[in-house]
């Protein structure tokens, strides 16, 4: 059932692939609660670079880039801020389950396919990746894994 569940969605993913997209706003943005139950806003992270990071708890690349995103921002957290949006229509108790099992260093929200974030596209596969300038607006969208060495390159950060 799970397999089914994934390749529905995984075809679904590439069914919006070849759909025309109306274009993200210059300066997106997110307000939403976190699965801690606290407040994010985006525009609250000006001054710092934001790493938007789409991913779901089937999704084996997603898993594998989260300790990278992780590392990345506990080691620049003075330059470099994430949010982790679990793309995801499962049970929010599961989400935190998995959570639990793969802990981060930065806040985490769930986003289901039913009422997707209105100023971000939705993504053309998982995980997608957009990397938001300290100025609010998008400087770079990733499709597929990123680690420290890809962010540190988009963001002219090192290691």
């Amino acid at each position: 059932m799970k397999l089914l569940k994934t390749l529905a969605v995984m075809g679904g993913l590439l069914a919006m692939a070849g759909a025309a997209h109306a274009a993200m706003p210059e300066q997106p943005s997110i307000k939403l609660t976190t699965l801690d139950g606290k407040p994010y806003d985006l525009a609250s992270q000006r001054g710092k670079w934001v790493i938007v990071n789409y991913w779901a708890t089937w999704c084996v690349p997603c898993i594998k880039e989260m300790p990278d995103i992780s590392r990345f921002v506990s080691a620049h957290k003075d330059k470099v801020s994430a949010i982790g949006l679990a793309y995801d229509d499962s049970d929010p108790a599961d989400i935190k389950t998995f959570i639990a099992k793969h802990p981060v260093s930065y806040p985490v929200a769930q986003v289901t396919m039913d009422k997707p974030l209105k100023d971000f596209d939705e993504p053309r596969g998982l995980p997608t990746t957009w990397l938001i300038g300290p100025d609010g607006k998008v400087a770079k969208r990733f499709v597929g894994t990123v680690n420290e060495a890809s962010l540190g390159q988009a963001i002219n950060l090192g290691k």
